[in-house]
């Protein structure tokens, strides 16, 4: 029986987007994009997943670092780095950017999604869940950024979309929005 990290190291548990995409993707080299404390890391190298996990929360790198030197998990790497810089340098199987896109830089964004794409393998994976402020649902958090409807969609074309929505869903602290999630696969 695989032991709950998540829960012995008082993390929330990972992104139930992250979750679902495991069930077929298989383990590869992954980049978890403002992975905090590690919840999404850990989960997946937990799973045999090669995971380089970014944060510009050098306290929050930190809090990973020591799960990862106490439970000797060397499939994971806890890199102190600014995703608004959108040059990740190596190519992945697997991208996930979860509740991450809307705290960076507006002006970013599409450099970052473009870096994003550019670095995932041929038959790779790009998992993005995002706030969205729309007429119907203006957003209730100030968030730097926000998507539009089918802005994201959009942003993929060309890619197999495994999973599209835009749904309103509520956050850890209650606050109901409405959110954009792809699963998308780069063609081989």
């Amino acid at each position: 029986m695989v032991v709950d990290l998540n829960s012995r190291y008082g993390l929330n548990p990972a992104h139930s987007e992250v979750v679902e995409a495991c069930k077929i993707i298989e383990p590869c080299d992954t980049l978890d994009m403002g992975c905090s404390n590690g919840r999404n890391a850990v989960h997946l190298g937990q799973l045999g997943f090669n995971v380089t996990a970014i944060d510009a929360n050098p306290g929050a790198i930190n809090m990973l670092q020591s799960i990862i030197n106490e439970e000797k998990m060397d499939n994971i790497k806890a890199k102190v780095y600014d995703i608004n810089n959108a040059n990740f340098g190596e190519d992945y199987g697997f991208i996930s950017c979860t509740v991450t896109l809307m705290f960076m830089d507006p002006t970013r964004v599409d450099d970052i999604l473009a870096d994003m794409q550019k670095r995932t393998l041929a038959g790779g994976y790009n998992l993005i869940v995002c706030a969205m402020s729309t007429e119907e649902h203006p957003c209730p958090v100030g968030f730097p950024f926000t998507l539009k409807t089918d802005q994201l969609r959009e942003a993929y074309e060309g890619w197999e979309l495994i999973k599209y929505n835009e749904d309103v869903g509520t956050m850890h602290n209650g606050a109901k929005l409405q959110f954009a999630t792809i699963l998308a696969r780069k063609s081989s």
